[in-house]
């Protein structure tokens, strides 16, 4: 089979991953909070973004490559942190953290992931990032800083866009809990995608494992407001100090949009800026990551992170245009893992490292560098 014939775009990926994924678990994948008005004005705002192609540059390959604390890169995006990966695909953490690691891209695990950072240390790359929900316990945030840099993760990302749980009535409709729980109507949506099956029965059910490690009474909750809410905490600017003295390596705040906050960001230490607004699952009133990237740019010298609404190699030159650094993607990863299985990930580097080569080409653009550094009104 030709993957590129087949899947040629990261919608051809969705397409099959939901024909392979039971249906609550494609929900918590898919789904956002609200109405979804945010996960689609993401989509909008990014197809507002416009180059004008420029003629008779010759023959040139693009160079890629880009630098984020001080570390060369072959690529300028990577694996955002998505929490409970391996329910939507067995060992999707492990596969991941591989897949990145040979292709030496960051690989981020998040603190609610369904496997622990020791579990993926032996097939982690050179850039793994731990991804943090603050524990309200000083002592609990201290062991976990601590087994995150034992595995071999070297950056911290501090996601601040979470304060209380958002609802995601996709998700809540579906039935999920957590831990999931096979109710018969769940038992036959499983029932019918054989390879998650076995893949799950082979891994276990999907636990919130590091979380898990420092509760003391498992219970079951719902879709949303999971065992993590248990244990941690709404952070503030003092946390963020105190987080600041207990890390020695790059810390990233992930979830700003205002400027101002990228400013006092800076001041209070952080190594870099990751704008997102959660892929909509969070807030539904939120603008578009890309809409308030500029002003963020503008507003900070640290290097600037984008996520939220990629859906393919011109999204990412799209964000790189208006003032990032570097683009993480979260769905598309998974959609790669529920389509293709192990064979997925490396799949999306190949499709989306092709879709930025042809249009760095169209755009006269021999490094990213020279991609034009604003969005254009119209045609």
């Amino acid at each position: 089979m030709d993957l590129n014939q087949r899947y040629p775009a990261i919608a051809d990926l969705k397409a099959s991953a939901r024909a392979r994924i039971p249906l609550f678990v494609w929900e918590y994948l898919d789904s956002a909070t609200g109405t979804e008005a945010t996960l689609r004005r993401n989509r909008a705002k990014l197809d507002e973004v416009l180059f004008r192609p420029s003629i008779l540059h010759g023959e040139f390959t693009p160079d890629l490559t880009t630098e984020l604390f001080g570390q060369r890169f072959p690529l300028p995006f990577g694996v955002s942190p998505v929490g409970m990966s391996g329910l939507i695909w067995p060992d999707a953490e492990r596969l991941l953290a591989a897949a990145a690691g040979k292709a030496g891209l960051p690989y981020s695990i998040s603190t609610v992931a369904s496997q622990t950072p020791e579990f993926v240390a032996p097939v982690l790359g050179q850039h793994g990032w731990f991804q943090m929900y603050p524990p309200r316990d000083p002592e609990i945030r201290r062991d976990m800083l601590k087994r995150a840099k034992d595995a071999g993760f070297s950056a911290l990302i501090l996601t601040v866009d979470v304060p209380v749980a958002s609802r995601r009535e996709r998700q809540t409709r579906s039935g999920l809990t957590q831990p999931p729980k096979l109710t018969p109507r769940l038992f036959a949506q499983v029932a019918m995608r054989p390879a998650w099956a076995l893949g799950t029965l082979r891994m276990g059910m999907p636990r919130m494992r590091l979380m898990d490690d420092y509760a003391e009474n498992k219970v079951s909750l719902s879709s949303t407001a999971h065992i993590g809410y248990l244990l941690r905490t709404s952070p503030d600017w003092d946390y963020l100090m105190a987080l600041r003295d207990a890390w020695d390596g790059p810390l990233i705040i992930k979830g700003a949009l205002d400027p101002d906050d990228a400013a006092r960001l800076q001041d209070a230490g952080a190594d870099a800026i990751w704008v997102s607004n959660h892929a909509g699952r969070q807030f539904d009133a939120a603008p578009a990551t890309i809409e308030v990237l500029p002003a963020i740019r503008a507003a900070t010298t640290l290097p600037v992170i984008f996520d939220s609404g990629i859906e393919g190699g011109l999204d990412i030159l799209r964000a790189i245009a208006l003032g990032a650094d570097f683009v993480m993607l979260g769905r598309a990863w998974h959609y790669a893992l529920g389509a293709l299985g192990p064979d997925g990930p490396a799949h999306l580097i190949d499709m989306l490292t092709k879709d930025m080569t042809a249009n760095m080409g169209q755009l006269g653009a021999r490094r990213l560098s020279d991609l034009p550094g604003r969005a254009l009104p119209g045609p």
